[in-house]
């Protein structure tokens, strides 16, 4: 009969204990608050605030249980516009079988040049429930994504923590992204420290100017910065698997815009000083004049390939390398 030398064996032991090791150290730390029961606090305190809701910077104070609508239009349940394999998304998120991505309608900032207005401004979709929530989480994991993607949760943040104990017992392992605007509440923020495993916000603006004209939101760049360091003090840098999956992290979209509008200088700086010089950046060039944009003559035109090709260098002279 074969033999497997003791050294060899040992060996043998050792990989299976490290791949073990491994998984479970990439296991979504919500599935741990599940299993102390630190989730159904959090679900109850995020439920709280939609009686006063302060989820975003705006802080409106309505009652959404009762039926009142803030700036965001969004009421007490959440709706979705659709749910899918999405093949678009960054490289880490994508992979071989997509971001599993549900698209939630309503927005808090309601950008003048929104590309989905449909579905942020004029509210497109479907109301759904914390239970169908779930079940739309399961379904794209069994489809094979690799991981879930909200886009713009900021203002569903309690519906969708609330839907996460069913989809756990349904099994649910893959990790959550939080895809958004990047005007968010830093103590809502806060809330979501051990549930989300990878943030995924946009870096608008760095000017009060732009962002007050463009979204309504002068303290946006403020907020921002405030954000950003909360969201890297939670997951860090992004963190790839062997495979070039992503599995935590913080993942920044920045859009350029026509004439700098954007800011792009100052947003670069912030990141690779204040962050981490190791962030990944996706630095995006597909900006188009959409919705109300033509109202406001100096975005109402897409960018050159030089602003572009300007914007990638501002970067690198940060010291930035990662996502562009």
């Amino acid at each position: 009969m074969l033999t497997v030398p003791y050294s060899l064996a040992n060996c043998f032991t050792l990989i299976a204990r490290s791949d073990i090791f491994l998984r479970e150290m990439r296991q979504p730390a919500y599935i741990a608050l599940y299993e102390k029961r630190e989730l159904q606090r959090r679900i109850e305190i995020l439920g709280e605030i939609l009686t006063d809701c302060c989820l975003c910077p705006r802080a409106c104070k309505v009652n959404r249980f009762a039926g009142e609508k803030g700036y965001c239009q969004a009421g007490a349940d959440a709706m979705i516009s659709s749910a899918f394999p999405h093949f678009g998304e960054e490289p880490p998120l994508v992979g071989s079988h997509g971001s599993g991505t549900i698209f939630l309608t309503r927005c808090n900032l309601r950008c003048v040049f929104c590309q989905n207005y449909d579905i942020s401004h004029l509210g497109e979709g479907t109301r759904i429930s914390s239970s169908e929530l779930a079940q739309h989480m399961i379904g794209l994991q069994h489809r094979g994504c690799h991981n879930i993607n909200f886009v713009t949760p900021t203002h569903y943040v309690p519906q969708i923590v609330a839907a996460l104990p069913k989809a756990v017992e349904l099994g649910l392992k893959v990790p959550l992204v939080y895809n958004c605007g990047g005007y968010e509440s830093v103590e809502v923020i806060k809330l979501l420290d051990g549930i989300i495993d990878i943030y995924m916000p946009d870096a608008k603006f760095s000017r009060e100017g732009e962002a007050a004209s463009y979204c309504n939101a002068p303290d946006y760049p403020q907020v921002l910065q405030e954000v950003l360091l909360e969201m890297h003090r939670q997951v860090g840098d992004l963190m790839l698997d062997e495979q070039g999956i992503a599995y935590q992290g913080l993942l920044i979209r920045h859009l350029v815009m026509p004439h700098g509008v954007a800011g792009t200088k100052e947003i670069m700086s912030f990141i690779a000083r204040q962050l981490s010089a190791n962030s990944y950046v996706n630095i995006m060039d597909q900006y188009r004049p959409l919705y109300r944009a033509g109202e406001y003559q100096e975005i109402d035109r897409r960018i050159s390939s030089l602003e572009y090709r300007e914007a990638i260098e501002i970067a690198k002279g940060e010291g930035l390398h990662r996502g562009f």
